[in-house]
């Protein structure tokens, strides 16, 4: 059982759904929608899938023909996506609050991707914020 929620915890979601690939989106409308270098998004089954709390807060825009974004009018966040004519939806993983393990990944639209953002690039990590100096 896959479960995700908004930053306000208002809307909340579960699927009944194993997440196999990850897919990492570096279009312009993604890095802008999410304020970000790239979008994780993963697909599951529409009928797999079901709001469980908040679905009233629910706000879309239609990023693209055909193609519904959806995220909480309290907080913003970004839950989930569709093309209502397609048999899945886009989770935003951000959202996620299942631990998974997928069996692969991959970036798309790197053409499009930040300059300021190589996922090639290895970089400093730390299990918190920044060290103190």
């Amino acid at each position: 059982m896959l479960t995700g929620h908004c930053l306000c915890g208002r809307v909340r979601y579960e699927a009944e759904a194993e997440i196999r690939a990850i897919v990492h989106c570096h279009c312009e409308t993604c890095r802008r929608t999410h304020a970000s270098a790239f979008s994780s998004v993963a697909s599951i089954p529409r009928e797999r899938f079901r709001w469980t709390a908040g679905e009233e807060l629910l706000k879309s825009f239609q990023s693209s023909p055909g193609k519904f974004r959806y995220f909480c009018s309290n907080c913003g966040s970004h839950v989930m996506a569709e093309r209502p004519a397609s048999g899945n939806v886009l989770l935003r993983l951000g959202c996620l609050d299942t631990q998974v393990k997928p069996q692969s990944a991959v970036h798309i639209w790197r053409s499009d991707a930040s300059s300021w953002f190589d996922p090639k690039e290895i970089l400093p990590e730390y299990p918190e914020g920044l060290p103190r100096s």
